[in-house]
């Protein structure tokens, strides 16, 4: 019976997974694109051997960084990391794509990725409110379900528009979005406060562990332009330079307000997950909501 761990970033999720994977002999499964891709595991937080805990990972840094990521086509290939033979603990911390993992985007259709680069465009000129202006004339349902600095959920809703001339709204509507059937599922939440230094403590780490020189490096070795097409959470803002407290500043920010859209995502579509706060209960209380105790 596969796990999934879930919750914003720097939640403590993945090391919730190391856990679990070790009580029950398993193997983490990552559904994260973005700790997939080679290159990144600074900035995305791929965990190394320490963190691993001798317990078997899969999934992470394994893509080439010109991989462009959907949810249907990424979904199919963690399905496939999923039959692993050994108890699957799978950990992400993004909706959109676990529903790609749960198969749940079936109803929507494909969008030309020329489409998908022309909207990223936009929003690189205009800015995401404005693409969200724009949304909201054409999908005012849509719209107001979305932050006006979603960037990622706006520029897909907009780009599924312009692909159908259809409101988005309408095709989201019919998508089964429980948790499959067989799937024990933890959503990982610390409170407001502690979540926003959690998010702080571990920008902090990664900067010292060499994220701006890991973006330096790929720049140098001519990947600025997959970068840009991929726009990983922090990159832009080193990419940019600058002086090195305010870029940590900045990413903090950026960090702490992704996290609050995650959390928020969790909290209003997985109404039926055990949630566990790391902060304040102890963990055998995560493997009891798992049934593992």
């Amino acid at each position: 019976m596969p796990i999934a761990i879930l919750g914003p970033t720097a939640s403590g999720k993945s090391s919730v997974a190391v856990a679990v994977a070790r009580r029950i002999g398993g193997v983490v499964v990552n559904g994260d694109p973005y700790q997939a891709i080679q290159g990144l595991a600074i900035g995305t937080g791929q965990p190394d051997a320490a963190e691993q805990g001798g317990v078997p990972h899969v999934g992470y840094g394994v893509l080439p960084l010109s991989t462009r990521p959907n949810p249907a086509a990424f979904g199919a290939q963690v399905r496939a990391w999923l039959a692993t033979g050994r108890e699957p603990v799978l950990v992400t911390g993004s909706g959109l794509y676990l529903r790609g993992v749960w198969n749940q985007l079936s109803l929507l259709p494909e969008v030309d990725p020329a489409l998908v680069d022309r909207v990223r465009r936009w929003d690189g000129t205009l800015g995401t409110p404005a693409l969200h202006r724009y949304l909201a004339a054409v999908d005012p349902a849509r719209a107001e379900a979305l932050h006006p600095n979603d960037r990622a959920r706006v520029m897909r809703a907009l780009a599924l528009h312009l692909a159908t001339g259809r409101a988005p709204s309408g095709m989201l509507s019919g998508l089964d979005t429980e948790v499959p059937a067989g799937w024990r599922v933890l959503v990982v939440t610390p409170d407001r406060a502690h979540r926003r230094d959690r998010v702080s403590a571990r920008v902090a780490a990664q900067v010292r562990a060499g994220w701006p020189a890991e973006v330096a490096g790929l720049v140098a070795g001519g990947h600025g332009a997959d970068l840009e097409a991929l726009r990983p959470l922090g990159y832009a803002a080193w990419m940019a330079g600058g002086d090195p407290d305010d870029i940590q500043a900045r990413v903090v920010q950026e960090t702490q307000a992704y996290a609050k859209r995650q959390a928020t995502w969790f909290r209003n579509q997985l109404t039926e997950a055990a949630v566990w706060d790391p902060d304040a209960e102890p963990l055998e209380a995560a493997f009891a909501s798992l049934g593992l105790s």
